[in-house]
């Protein structure tokens, strides 16, 4: 029997010499029943339209939450981090500012970009921008210091109580708490206070004291006195003679019955505590006691 007798029967297209040939082979009777029993079944009813909105339901229903992004945007928000964070990174890096400081009992010497020198005294701070040095010569002081400009460009120090300005010179600034002066050792010195201007030519000061302006004498020497190892006051407070010896010797000092707004002229030395103390009592007229790194002032008739 050849293979497409079966297909041919099922639609019909045998011819009668095929059809005898079929039903006489032992596979036909097999396929009579099988015929004969599937042309019982019914199909049940299927509504092909309710059948399509099902699915698209399911579909919709279990289809993954994809957001779909453009490629270009995506690119464009990396590329301004980036560039975000190459701009921080320059500013930050354009501010980063050189610090040096002292502590009591301590002294440092800096060597500026441009060959300038600074001569910290004790307790003091200085800051500035080395990368932006060329283009500004600026220094931020806390504390004293001995600066030795060279010649060029503006050079100013800025404090909290003013700002001094220069081209090319030597002076001294100290900016304390309640205490600021400016001595001018060489060439012209500019101080900026409550937006005034003070020209200070070399041998002159100007001196500060609770915001109030002191008329102050002539430096003598040519160096400040702490420069050689010296502290010294011409009619100033007597509390802030007594801070200056805290910060030359890393000291704690304390007073009783003594008014520390008495003024004081006079000096100590800054390498030995037994004559400073006494360099300070004698003029004041007051006494002292010692204990450890602790150094009570006291009026001379105080008891103890």
């Amino acid at each position: 029997m050849q293979e497409n007798y079966l297909a041919k029967w099922l639609s019909g297209e045998l011819s009668e010499e095929e059809l005898q040939e079929f039903k006489n082979s032992e596979e036909f009777a097999s396929y009579q029943k099988l015929k004969d029993a599937t042309s019982k079944l019914t199909a049940p009813e299927f509504d092909s339209e309710k059948a399509l909105q099902r699915l698209k339901d399911e579909h919709i229903e279990n289809a993954p939450k994809v957001i779909t992004l453009n490629p270009f945007k995506k690119f464009l928000k990396v590329a301004a981090a980036i560039a975000l964070l190459l701009t921080a990174s320059f500013f930050y890096m354009s501010t980063l500012n050189e610090k040096v400081t002292t502590n009591f009992a301590e002294r440092s010497e800096v060597l500026l970009p441009d060959n300038s020198e600074i001569f910290l005294n004790a307790d003091s701070e200085v800051t500035y921008s080395e990368k932006n040095w060329d283009t500004k010569r600026n220094i931020d002081l806390k504390g004293e210091a001995f600066f030795k400009v060279a010649k060029g460009k503006k050079f100013t120090v800025s404090t909290d109580h003013g700002t001094v300005a220069v081209l090319g010179t030597q002076f001294n600034v100290e900016n304390r708490e309640g205490f600021f002066e400016v001595t001018c050792y060489e060439g012209l010195v500019s101080v900026s206070y409550n937006n005034e201007e003070t020209k200070l030519p070399a041998g002159t000061s100007f001196l500060l004291i609770n915001g109030k302006i002191i008329d102050s004498g002539a430096p003598s020497g040519s160096l400040p006195a702490w420069m050689n190892n010296e502290s010294s006051f011409e009619s100033i407070p007597l509390k802030y003679v007594f801070a200056e010896l805290e910060r030359q010797f890393d000291i704690t000092v304390k007073t009783k019955n003594i008014d520390t707004n008495l003024l004081f002229t006079g000096s100590f030395n800054n390498t030995d505590l037994n004559m400073a103390l006494k360099s300070i009592s004698t003029p004041s007229k007051t006494s002292f006691t010692i204990d450890g790194d602790n150094v009570l002032f006291y009026a001379g008739n105080t008891q103890q």
